[in-house]
């Protein structure tokens, strides 16, 4: 301050001046160095997941942006809450991200419900992008009684919580979307828990259990072998690999919304200069150029890319669906 008593106005300015292009310039050529060193890509599931495999093509796009490696790395446990607990504790420097699906909306969801401290929630996090988005199809054995969704629909009508479904466990991906398409066809099922999706997939081939519902990729296979038969699906619009199945929505029940989707998030603190310069870069990895469509394409799954406002969005109805949903269905053990 006693230095600036010396200074008159003018030159005052100038060195005000001088000094505030000097930090600009600064802080531009350190956003314009990262990443410098390489990017922990958190996927808080084990490996070989429907986590894992997108995550491992985006960061091989990644790596052709940056030259720098984004490292994919599993940190798995309670259903998503350790890995995803890790990033939003991480620092907020651009250099842990987090790869998940729903489950980061489901665990602290369920967490409040149980009346247990929550270790996250999505208020932990800045989304970045999201990748990809997989409609959930619901299949019965390819003979079972029922060709049509709305025929099985009218059946368990007739015997409410008679007609059996098999899931991956309670508030799960496949627990959830079946929900939601009883309740919105005001109609019960009888739900029975397994292990993981493909023991569920088996009990259905088995003849053990009437239903149950799986991302497309899962069970293509066999409905195209004759094994399995498709009756609804859960998105938007139709599959690509199963046009012939209707929607939900198209049969008027518009609160069956569900996707298996899987987004790219950063700590909640991470500065906003950062998250524009990593949805950017998030957003050329994500482009046909860098092949994660196609890649994307050969896997089965549906790539969805949405930069980060669009995502917030999509984060937001999504939300809302599947809170309601659990809140309907209530405490599961």
């Amino acid at each position: 301050m006693k230095l600036f008593k010396h200074l008159g106005n003018k030159t005052l300015f100038y060195t005000l001046y001088a000094l505030l292009t000097l930090l600009g310039t600064n802080v531009a050529l350190a956003q314009t160095n990262f990443p410098n060193k390489p990017v922990n890509l958190i996927v808080p599931f084990p490996p070989g997941g429907a986590a894992d495999q997108p995550s491992r093509l985006i960061s091989q796009a990644l790596f052709n942006i940056w030259k720098e490696p984004a490292v994919v790395v599993t940190k798995p446990g309670a259903g998503g809450a350790i890995g995803a607990a890790f990033v939003a504790n991480s620092a907020a420097d651009g250099y842990t991200l987090l790869a998940t699906n729903p489950s980061m909306i489901i665990v602290p969801e369920a967490d409040r419900m149980f009346g247990r401290p929550t270790s996250f929630d999505l208020n932990s996090f800045t989304p970045l992008a999201l990748l990809v988005a997989d409609p959930i199809v619901l299949v019965v054995k390819a003979n079972a009684p029922w060709k049509t969704y709305q025929e099985l629909v009218a059946e368990a009508k007739l015997r409410p919580g008679e007609i059996t479904y098999g899931s991956s466990g309670a508030y799960s991906a496949s627990h959830l979307p079946i929900e939601m398409l009883a309740n919105s066809a005001n109609i019960k099922f009888r739900h029975i828990p397994y292990s993981g999706g493909g023991p569920a997939i088996l009990a259905v081939l088995g003849g053990h259990i009437d239903l149950t519902a799986s991302s497309p990729a899962a069970v293509v296979s066999q409905i195209r072998s004759g094994e399995l038969r498709p009756l609804v699906v859960t998105g938007a619009k139709r599959l690509a690999s199963l046009p012939n199945v209707p929607t939900a929505i198209e049969l008027g029940y518009k609160d069956a919304e569900f996707y298996l989707w899987i987004g790219m998030f950063a700590p909640a603190k991470t500065p906003d200069s950062l998250i524009q310069s990593l949805r950017s870069d998030i957003n050329r990895a994500a482009s046909q150029d860098n092949g994660f469509i196609q890649n994307m394409q050969k896997l089965g799954a549906t790539a969805d890319y949405r930069d980060g406002p669009a995502f917030s969005e999509f984060l937001k109805k999504d939300a809302e669906r599947i809170k309601s949903t659990m809140q309907k269905i209530g405490k599961v053990d």
